[in-house]
């Protein structure tokens, strides 16, 4: 039944290649848990925690344990291996604790270790009604101050907030009431837990029973954590272990559940993208609401300002329905009204959910402005209708065009927003609908071939990929060979070969020949899914210089009140008094009116909305620029730092040089056979990721072949060490081997001779690096390996000192080789003969001097070096471990992008810049002249609608301020280069 879906009958095996198993690149801000079990049970949370206890000794030992654990009140259950030497406890979460389970455990005489961290859950959630980083500001606190509340970031630009938790504390739903509290709407968009999660469509399950037996019969299978039913719509949902199972083997489950007569049929389920529904559903609601406003604003316009200098409109207009109630005037107030009550109804909920919370927003100063003219026109309006000779002029036509404009604004600002994530929309959009799926038989014989959904793809796939097909997932090629572009992911505009065992990145495309790839990486775990989530993750994070307009927004709208206040009191008194002379009134004015619409003019001009946008819109729009460019930026901290640096530090081999050594001289110095010495060394280098030891494996593979001598298969090695920055040993057979440079044999005692001395000093004097190889504690002989240069190194070198920041190379090569690399660069200082905690601790000292250090490294010997600098920069083709210490992500491995993360930094922080001179530009420049300021000398007056239109231009200002970031051009352009 299923049989059209079956890949490989290694398809729900655990994939044991530990590298095809990690992600290419770990999600920021990852916190190490013992997952939960979380498990409702009669309204109890109950949790699963695995101890590690020691002095196990005998069956006595586990009863004691086992008895002194169950008497514990909230206990479920317990287990106690002495051979493994650990404890599987079972517990309510409201009734007890992992602590004192611990304590009474040790109080039993019993050491614990590998004691649990505290459980960590993390979720996303969609905010809504943020108008300003006053808003987002309040949104924090809220969520920050809720029980079981870790840690809360809100992004004001991105309308999100990333929420860390204890599950055992709280949950989603107390979470969103936390949001909804503090007056804004919340709904979940993502959680941790749906990482690797599908959704399935079910016919053929027509009642509830039908539904809780396809339930059932999911959560019985290998892999499947979760399992959530929709009975309206017939629709699962399954969390599940991608190593264990996949989409396929989840839907073959539900159609084998059916039986005769009754069958099910399940599909693959796609939902709607939250976030662009969500951001088209505010486009058209800010579109239809200021249509809307318009169809009566309009009619208020020209009742106002046209129709009356327009015979015989101005006579009609001007006609007395009662006293002195004209007909202009009538007709003003009755389109105005359902503009300023039912249109702007947004301000006022805004302004009381706002200072119901003890703050004010950009809505606080709309409603006051807004009500202001328009509760002053109603009073002109009532005085008319009971006056016989009172004349006063109305501001109907401020209030219903303010609150129009502002519309308009907030629409094409939101317009504005969505085309900040444009260049992350179009990584996410890469991978292609559909791939080729090939069944194969016990021999590896290709025996059916299906086209299916790319969602459908599980580990261990071997999928077809046909020239100019887009590559779906990640994987490694088994069959063919072809060149990919990889431009779309790592900017590499050159196309890589691949060959049989090489990697290859989904969302690439193959260019001519045809290869089958085996899926290593599915779903989130692909590198395109992994980029997306660090750029997603650094877009939220708040850059330091975003503290600036959080410190500004706290006393800007009180300020801005109180400003407009004493302005109307301060021109009213004045006019009252007779300081200025009266024919400064406009026509049908009198003191008090042109005092309130000076005083309305500073309430509307003033926007704080700009203020929150001009950094985090920025940052957005640089992340995903970066990101196209194969810049991988995890967030606004490193962005900022990224053009203070003054001093950085490159690692020498895979930075530097090309990273794939090459053996290029070999001598003996005992009477150990050549065979013999290149068996002893690849054995213990064979176990080392370091590229010399692949280049001393390669090189003894290639001998093989030559000498008879050397066994075909590489011996394993015993007690295998790394000595990090120094060398490796291990025991192959019954001797002792250590491969090294010469510090690491003088480190062992191990005496070098004056040949041995000859031959290091003759080949480091080429650049070339020594190892030696010590059998039983004697030098057995040497080998010279050397590493071409990158051929982009010199001119990176040269370009990164014209901008003043100076470079250092840190290796822990010898220092002769170390000074040969630096001199073919470029590069004056060198440190060489270190390890990784001396690069860190040199990198720290530079920080002491008061200097911004970036370090720029691939391997796990540079991860203690890349934490511990300003800006870590990991070459992207080195470690996973390298990747997730670094702070910026190089993805195609080139050392021009070292200067396109400085430079992008520095042209982003201009822009920041920039966009706040843009935001506090048109509040110091526009408040005064709301204010009046200019009027006694000029005549020039800024009347309210005209300011309100000025603040809805100032967010949009800055919000295309940051889209010009999308036209950065790339310093130094990539250009092809010969692999030497």
């Amino acid at each position: 039944m299923c049989s059209g879906f079956m890949a490989t009958n290694e398809e729900m095996e655990v994939n044991e290649g530990n590298d095809l198993v990690v992600p290419l690149l770990q999600p920021p801000d990852n916190v190490a848990i013992d997952i939960p079990e979380l498990v409702k049970n009669k309204d109890k949370k109950t949790r699963t925690v695995k101890f590690k206890v020691g002095n196990i000794n005998c069956a006595a030992c586990v009863t004691s344990i086992e008895s002194a654990v169950r008497k514990l009140t909230g206990v479920e259950s317990i287990a106690v291996s002495p051979l493994q030497g650990q404890a599987v406890i079972k517990y309510i979460t409201e009734l007890i604790g992992a602590e004192k389970i611990k304590e009474t455990i040790e109080d039993d005489g019993f050491p614990v270790d590998g004691f649990p961290e505290p459980d960590i859950a993390v979720c996303g959630l969609r905010i809504k009604g943020m108008t300003c980083t006053n808003c987002s500001e309040s949104v924090e606190h809220a969520l920050q101050r809720a029980d079981g509340v870790k840690k809360a970031v809100v992004g004001l630009a991105l309308e999100e907030a990333r929420v860390h938790f204890d599950p055992n504390l709280t949950d989603v739903n107390h979470i969103i009431e936390a949001v909804e509290d503090a007056g804004f709407g919340a709904e979940l968009i993502g959680s941790e837990n749906e990482v690797n999660k599908v959704h399935l469509k079910v016919e053929g399950a027509d009642n509830p029973k039908d539904m809780a037996i396809i339930q059932s019969s999911l959560e019985s299978a290998l892999g499947v954590d979760h399992v959530e039913i929709d009975l309206d719509d017939h629709k699962v949902t399954v969390s599940y272990d991608p190593d264990l199972t996949g989409p396929r083997s989840l839907i073959c489950r539900i159609q084998e559940a059916g039986s005769s007569p009754k069958s099910f049929h399940a599909s693959l389920y796609i939902p709607p993208g939250r976030r662009e529904t969500e951001r088209h559903h505010v486009i058209d609601m800010y579109k239809n609401q200021f249509y809307l406003s318009c169809l009566f604003t309009v009619p208020v316009f020209m009742f106002s300002m046209v129709l009356p200098m327009v015979p015989p409109f101005g006579k009609w207009l001007e006609h007395k329905i009662y006293k002195m109630l004209t007909v202009g005037l009538l007709l003003r107030w009755i389109f105005c009204t359902p503009v300023q009550f039912i249109i702007g109804r947004r301000f006022y909920l805004g302004s009381y959910q706002a200072l119901r919370r003890k703050s004010a927003n950009m809505d606080v100063l709309v409603a006051l402005g807004t009500n202001a003219a328009y509760f002053y026109s109603v009073y002109i309006a009532v005085k008319s209708m009971t006056s016989d000779a009172f004349e006063g002029q109305d501001f109907f036509e401020t209030s219903a065009m303010l609150i129009s404009l502002i519309l308009l604004g907030k629409y094409l600002e939101i317009v504005a927003k969505g085309k900040t994530s444009d260049a992350l929309a179009k990584l996410t959009k890469l991978a292609p609908d559909t791939a080729y799926l090939l069944t194969v038989d016990g021999d590896g014989n290709v025996i059916l071939e299906t086209e299916i959904s790319t969602k459908l793809i599980q580990r261990n796939d071997i999928i077809k990929i046909v020239p100019g097909a887009t590559i779906p997932v990640d994987g490694i090629v088994i069959t063919g060979q072809s060149y990919v572009n990889e431009s779309m992911i790592t900017g590499e505009s050159r196309p890589i070969e691949k060959k049989p065992d090489d990697k290859v990145i989904g969302g690439t495309v193959n260019e001519n020949g045809c290869i089958l790839v085996k899926a290593t990486h599915v779903g989130s775990e692909t590198a395109l899914s992994q980029i997306v989530q660090l750029v997603e993750a650094a877009q939220l994070a708040k850059a330091p210089i975003q503290k600036l307009a959080d410190q500004i927004s706290k006393f800007f709208v009180p300020i801005v009140v109180f400003t407009a206040f004493m302005t109307w009191l301060g021109w009213f008194i004045t006019g009252v008094v007779g300081i200025y002379p009266k024919h400064w009134i406009p026509k049908d004015m009198d003191d008090f009116e042109l005092a309130l619409q000076f005083g309305i003019s500073v309430l509307v001009v003033a926007c704080p909305c700009a203020l929150g946008l001009a950094t985090p819109t920025a940052v957005m729009v640089a992340t995903g620029k970066g990101a196209s460019e194969g810049v991988l930026i995890k967030g606004g901290n490193a962005l900022e730092k990224a053009h203070k640096v003054k001093t950085v530090v490159f690692d020498k081999t895979g930075t530097l040089t090309i990273g794939k050594p090459v053996v290029v001289s070999v001598m003996l110095f005992s009477s150990v056979s050549m065979g013999q010495f290149w068996e002893m060394a690849s054995a213990v280098e064979a176990n080392s990721e370091h590229p010399i030891a692949r280049a001393v494996v390669d090189y003894a593979k290639g001998l093989r072949q030559k000498l008879e001598s050397l066994n075909e298969y590489v011996k394993e090695a015993k007690d295998f060490e790394v000595h990090p920055g120094a060398g490796v040993s291990g025991k192959v057979g019954d001797v002792i081997v250590s491969v090294g440079n010469k510090r690491f044999m003088q480190a062992c005692n191990i005496s070098i001779g004056p040949a041995t001395e000859d031959y290091i000093s003759e080949h480091e004097q080429l650049a070339q690096t020594c190892v030696l190889v010590a059998i039983d504690g004697h030098i057995a002989g040497a080998f010279a390996v050397t590493d071409p240069v990158k051929p982009e190194a010199g001119r990176v070198i040269s370009f990164i000192r014209s901008m003043g920041i100076s470079t250092i190379m840190a290796t822990g090569d010898n220092w002769a080789t170390a000074t040969a690399i630096a001199k073919e660069v470029g590069i004056e200082n060198v440190i060489a003969e270190t390890d990784p905690l001396g690069k860190a601790d040199k990198i720290r000292a530079l920080q002491m001097k008061g200097m911004t250090v970036a370090m720029v490294g691939d391997g796990i010997n540079d991860s203690p070096a890349l934490a511990a600098a300003d800006v870590g920069m990991a070459i992207g083709a080195g470690t996973d471990i390298a990747i997730e210490s670094a702070d910026i992500v190089l993805m195609k491995s080139n050392l021009e992008d070292v200067v396109t993360a400085i430079d992008l930094s520095g042209k982003t922080i201009f822009r920041i810049r920039l966009n706040y001179i843009w935001a506090l530009g048109y509040n110091l420049l526009g408040v005064p002249v709301a204010a009046g300021i200019l009027y006694p000398f000029t005549g020039i007056r800024l009347p309210p609608w005209l300011a309100g239109a000025c603040m809805a231009a100032s967010s949009l200002s800055v919000v295309c301020s940051s889209l010009l970031l999308q036209s950065y051009k790339k310093p130094l352009s990539v250009q092809d280069s010969k692999t030497v």
